[in-house]
């Protein structure tokens, strides 16, 4: 375990590191890379993290266990060796493992927690963390000193990538930041962290995090509610930022006469939440599944709200959430107004320096329904 002490998140107390104690890291090594774009990979709260030059395809997704590493678990499931020096194609229904830039010395008391980039989880990339001798994916253990590998398997498109691209992020914890949902329903009191209808605050429906639910009555003026992936499209390369036609790519759907929507098994969908939320500077936020038992679907594949999401509008009723939705094994109606997920939120160890906005050219400050950033805007 590596003994580097952070003074500034022991200062701080308990908490997710914001930019600066996370900039503290670098400083000290105990976040390393294999490129010299550190600085500029740092979020409000959270650090993304670059492919390396090198994917494996393997037969089967895994985890290492207690007493092995990613490394030896390649070394029996890979099928072939793919240089992404100059771009290569990562195809739906495969699973690559590719080793990260990224390497952790984390000091006791620190540990991590890994989510895919919001525009990662609008493609519907399936992507997760590994650490060596792990049982859990995406979760990085207090004191982790070693490699970091994403899994990555593409569900919707296949896609081009190269190293550097950026998939997933990182959150690191100084110890259990967690709040109560009485803490959260003072949060609301004090800073109004949901909106109806754009206007602030809304009423906060508050059990085990802010619950939040699916839009199917859309804006009037357009009828829109959603998108569903097409199959068998072009590839899309991430390196791209506008760049490709959505109508290719997707079918619109439509506000229906009984405000429903019938999810197709294994069809992927892009839907708008009613409430906009709010992360006050102070915190952050991690959208998670509501319950199991409403119904076999999931309603997200990027799942962090940073500090500021939705806050730097003055009081606004804030920025809606977009939903990544998959129905399993059999279809399932969703019902205009049906809880779907809730939003846990996470003090912060301390203010940033920098919040979500525009400000440091985040892509979905002001989003209301919006697909990846590759796509261009849709138009009726």
């Amino acid at each position: 375990m590596a003994t580097t002490k952070l003074q500034t998140a022991q200062e701080m107390g308990g908490g997710i590191l914001p930019d600066q104690a996370i900039t503290e890291l670098v400083r000290k090594g105990a976040i390393k890379s294999d490129t010299d774009t550190l600085e500029e990979q740092i979020q409000p709260a959270s650090l993304d993290l670059q492919l390396g030059r090198t994917a494996y395809r393997v037969r089967a997704s895994f985890l290492p266990g207690r007493d092995k590493t990613v490394r030896e678990r390649i070394a029996e499931l890979s099928m072939h060796e793919i240089d992404l020096t100059n771009g290569a194609v990562l195809e739906v229904g495969c699973v690559y493992i590719v080793p990260l830039q990224e390497a952790l010395a984390l000091p006791e008391g620190i540990s991590g927690l890994a989510n895919p980039k919001s525009s990662t989880g609008r493609l519907n990339v399936f992507t997760r963390l590994i650490a060596d001798n792990t049982e859990q994916f995406d979760q990085v253990p207090e004191g982790y000193t070693g490699p970091l590998y994403a899994e990555i398997a593409p569900n919707a498109f296949s896609v081009l990538v190269r190293p550097r691209v950026r998939l997933n992020q990182l959150r690191l914890r100084h110890g259990q930041p967690d709040m109560d949902d009485g803490d959260l329903q003072r949060l609301h009191e004090e800073a109004g962290i949901v909106g109806e209808n754009g206007e602030q605050p809304g009423t906060a429906e508050i059990r085990k995090g802010l619950v939040f639910t699916v839009d199917l009555r859309g804006k009037a003026e357009t009828q829109l509610i959603g998108f569903r992936a097409k199959r068998h499209t072009s590839v899309v390369d991430l390196s791209r930022i506008g760049a490709y036609d959505p109508r290719e790519y997707w079918d619109p759907l439509y506000v229906s006469p009984r405000n429903q929507l019938i999810l197709d098994p294994n069809e992927f969908y892009i839907l708008a939440s009613r409430e906009s939320v709010r992360i006050p500077p102070d915190y952050a936020a991690e959208m998670v599944p509501y319950d199991t038992q409403i119904g076999e679907f999931r309603v997200h594949y990027a799942g962090f709200f940073d500090p500021g999401f939705g806050w730097q509008e003055e009081r606004s009723g804030g920025t809606r959430a977009v939903l990544e939705v998959r129905s399993h094994e059999v279809p399932f109606v969703l019902e205009d107004g049906q809880a779907v997920g809730r939003l846990v939120y996470e003090k912060l160890a301390g203010r940033p320096e920098q919040l979500y906005g525009a400000g440091i050219g985040s892509s979905y400050h002001a989003q209301a329904l919006t697909l990846s950033k590759h796509f261009q805007p849709w138009s009726a």
